[in-house]
C-alpha cells in the first residue's frame, strides 16, 4: 500500500547527440521506491552499470522494506543497497573484458509515512518545490562542486570560467571495491514536488527554469514531465535524459 498519497510521472530519453541511452530508472509507486542510475559518459557499458544498479537497489529495497515509520533503518538500508550495487558492478567489470571501466551514478528514494529516505553517488541530482521556492537536496560527487565547496571558487559558474570540467565525479557506483552513499531523510508535505533527474536534464534545465516549471505544474504531472524532457532536448540533449516527478497530495494516516 502506497505510504503517502502520491502522484509519479517518469521517464527516460537518448536525447539529441549520444548514440544510445545509457541512463535507466525504476519506479515502484505502490512501495515508495524510486531509483535513477547514469552510466558514466565514456566508460565502457554505462547501459549495463546502470541497469544492473536500479535493479540491484530497488530489489533490495523491496525485499528488505524498513517499516515506513522508521526513517533511521531505512537510510541503513539505502546506504546498504547501493552498496551491494556497486559491488555487483564492480565485479561484473572485473571479470567481463568487455565490461571494464563502467560505473553510474545513483540517486534513490524511498517514501515512508511522513517523510523520505534519499541517497546518491555522483552527479544525479534531487530537487524539493516546496511553498514556491526549489531546494536542491543532493549535493554532487564532482571535482567542481569540491572544489567550491573547500573555498577556491565562489561558484560553480567562477569555476567553469576558470576552466574546470563539470563531469569530473570523484565517486560513482562500480569504479572502486566500496563506495559510499550521501544519505538524509526529509519530512514530507502536503503538496511537496520532488524531481529526481540526471544531469541531462540539470545541465540543459537552467535551476530558475525548473523552478518556474514546477511552480506552474497542475493536475497530472505526465504533461510537466514532457516538457522537462522536451526542454532539455531544445537546449542541446547532449546527454540522456531521466527523470521522476512525485507529487505529495497527503500524508498517511491524514498527517
Amino acid at each position: 500500500m502506497t505510504p503517502a498519497q502520491l502522484d509519479f510521472a517518469w521517464r527516460t530519453h537518448r536525447g539529441q547527440v549520444r548514440a544510445r541511452n545509457e541512463d535507466a530508472v525504476l519506479v515502484h509507486p505502490e512501495q515508495g521506491v524510486i531509483v535513477i542510475a547514469d552510466g558514466i559518459g565514456g566508460a565502457s557499458a554505462g547501459d549495463v552499470a546502470s541497469r544492473l544498479a536500479t535493479e540491484v537497489i530497488s530489489s533490495r529495497l523491496l525485499r528488505q522494506a524498513p517499516s515506513r515509520t522508521d526513517a533511521r533503518r531505512a537510510l541503513l538500508l539505502l546506504g546498504a543497497a547501493v552498496d551491494e550495487a556497486n559491488s555487483t558492478v564492480y565485479e561484473r567489470a572485473s571479470h567481463q573484458p568487455g565490461l571494464a571501466g563502467m560505473g553510474t551514478t545513483v540517486v534513490v528514494g524511498y517514501v515512508g509515512a511522513t517523510w523520505l529516505a534519499y541517497g546518491h553517488v555522483g552527479d544525479s541530482r534531487l530537487y524539493l518545490l516546496r511553498g514556491g521556492e526549489l531546494h536542491q537536496l543532493t549535493s554532487d560527487h564532482s571535482f567542481i562542486q569540491e572544489v567550491v565547496d573547500q573555498g577556491f571558487f565562489p561558484s560553480r559558474a567562477d569555476a567553469r570560467e576558470y576552466g574546470i570540467n563539470e563531469n569530473v565525479l570523484t565517486r560513482a557506483v562500480g569504479s572502486t571495491a566500496h563506495v559510499t552513499a550521501s544519505t538524509d531523510v526529509i519530512d514530507l508535505a502536503p503538496g511537496d514536488l520532488f524531481l529526481f533527474c540526471t544531469d541531462g536534464l540539470s545541465g540543459m534545465v537552467p535551476q530558475n527554469d525548473l523552478c518556474h516549471l514546477l511552480s506552474a505544474a497542475e493536475g497530472s504531472l505526465d504533461a510537466l514531465a514532457d516538457t522537462l524532457v522536451h526542454l532539455a532536448c531544445k537546449g542541446g540533449g547532449v546527454d540522456n535524459i531521466t527523470l521522476v516527478l512525485m507529487r505529495v497530495k497527503a500524508l498517511a494516516d491524514g498527517g
